[in-house]
């Protein structure tokens, strides 16, 4: 099921790339209502936790919807996915959230503190059924495959003498806290200068960011740190890291790339089972393939989905049952069993073969299942749910009376089995039923129309 927070919570703390003091309020929101940032300093102007708002990925993820922007949400988001928070609205009077220790913990300890509320909507899920890779010009790569779960993988390498290739894998989300959560942003010297002078990074300091130091210093360097960081004594360790901090992880660099995959990839805005396998990942990649991926489900989840059809379950109706609720007999019966019968929908199947009558003459030599006859098979089904809509079925026969956008996609020919899933347009209302109509071959769907029918005595 869906969850928000029980109650709210509020941080506040310095952002990383502007230094501004920001205060963050967690605050619980209804069920579908999803993540919403929201500027309390800008009107209260809101921006939703989609992907298709990220406006830029340089060294963070910001968020942009008209004038109002939200950077640095990647550790936020993170934490809310990993902990399972569905809806949530987080106001803030700032353009960033706080850095605080440079990891996800302090955010991850707050939620769990808060406690979280269960929802009576079932959460969203997205799984994946076939391998989705992203790749960009720099050999940055994201898989994605199938899983009963989501589990995360990062590979980098950055070609420094200092940070070698590192790997680090979360396989429960049960986990994050301990294994990946405390995992805190880094950096090389060689690229802290320039960022420094860009005017970024104004809220690190020595205890929120690690800083691999991996070629000489230039001379004066160590006295633009110290004036930067506010510090009386800046030096490099024996671990090839500026001081003042210790590693968590050996491989803390490689946690933390994980944990912003985690805090990008939250951006699609539901849960999502597939295994991640991340090669030389960053806020870019991590968008484009979480942008990708939105594309790829909303093309699908556009198309008519099939019926989910267990050839061993049970059936809702035989085909004895069948008789005895619509008048239809061989060779003319075209539905073999019902496998959902609700009060506005109805999945039934028809197995063909070759032994169908109409094959003889349509065609020999090329048997095709007549375009009218699957149309019929539909009506059939149809005419299950409505006479199941009376005490008296025996009593009653249904007849067409109109038909719209009939449209067959693909032939239909001996050995396949149709499944038909009609849902209702309108309730019944003096004995017409209008619904439309779909079959599928597999997940293949080969013909679809809008039927009407109508009920009589």
């Amino acid at each position: 099921m869906q969850k928000t927070l029980s109650t709210t919570v509020s941080f506040d703390g310095n952002a990383l790339h502007t230094g501004e003091s920001v205060r963050v309020n967690l605050v619980p929101s209804d069920a579908n209502t999803g993540i919403t940032f929201v500027r309390t300093d800008l009107d209260n102007a809101e921006i939703p936790a989609l992907v298709r708002y990220v406006n830029r990925t340089n060294r963070q993820t910001i968020l942009q919807n008209g004038e109002a922007t939200v950077g640095t949400v990647e550790h936020l988001m993170a934490s809310l996915y990993a902990l399972g928070i569905d809806n949530l609205r987080i106001e803030l009077n700032g353009s960033e959230i706080p850095i605080l220790d440079g990891s996800a913990a302090p955010l991850v300890d707050l939620i769990i503190e808060a406690g979280t509320k269960e929802q009576p909507i079932e959460k969203n899920y997205y799984t994946l059924e076939e391998p989705f890779v992203y790749k960009d010009d720099d050999g940055s790569e994201i898989m994605a495959l199938p899983s009963e779960d989501f589990e995360v993988s990062a590979l980098i390498d950055y070609g420094s003498s200092v940070l070698g290739p590192q790997h680090a894998q979360l396989t429960k989300m049960t986990d994050f806290r301990k294994e990946i959560a405390s995992a805190r942003t880094f950096s090389f010297l060689r690229e802290l200068e320039p960022l420094l002078d860009q005017g970024l990074i104004k809220g690190g300091d020595l205890n929120n960011a690690i800083v691999y130091v991996d070629q000489e210093m230039a001379p004066g360097t160590l006295d633009k740190l110290k004036k930067a960081f506010g510090k009386d004594n800046v030096d490099v360790t024996q671990f090839g890291t500026l001081n003042n901090i210790n590693l968590r992880f050996s491989n803390e660099a490689a946690r933390h790339k994980l944990l912003d995959v985690v805090g990008d990839i939250a951006l699609l805005g539901r849960p999502l089972k597939a295994r991640i396998i991340a090669t030389k990942p960053g806020h870019g990649v991590n968008a484009e393939f979480t942008k990708a991926l939105a594309a790829k489900i909303k093309k699908q989840e556009n198309k008519p989905q099939a019926p989910k059809y267990d050839p061993n379950a049970v059936p809702v109706k035989n085909v004895e049952d069948i008789m005895g609720l619509i008048p239809h007999r061989s060779p003319f019966l075209l539905v073999d069993k019902i496998m959902t019968l609700t009060a506005d929908r109805v999945v039934g199947v028809k197995a063909v073969t070759m032994n169908e009558p109409f094959f003889v003459g349509h065609f020999p030599g090329a048997p095709v299942m007549p375009g009218v006859l699957q149309i019929e098979a539909m009506a059939q089904c149809g005419g299950i749910l409505a006479l199941s809509s009376v005490p008296d079925p025996e009593n009653y026969l249904t007849y067409f009376i109109k038909l719209d956008n009939a449209k067959f996609k693909q032939k239909v020919v001996p050995g396949d089995t149709l499944i038909f899933d009609l849902k209702l347009i309108s309730p019944i209302r003096r004995g017409i039923v209008h619904m439309l109509g779909r079959a599928f071959v597999g997940n293949t769907l080969v013909c679809e129309a809008e039927l009407m029918a109508q009920i009589t005595k």
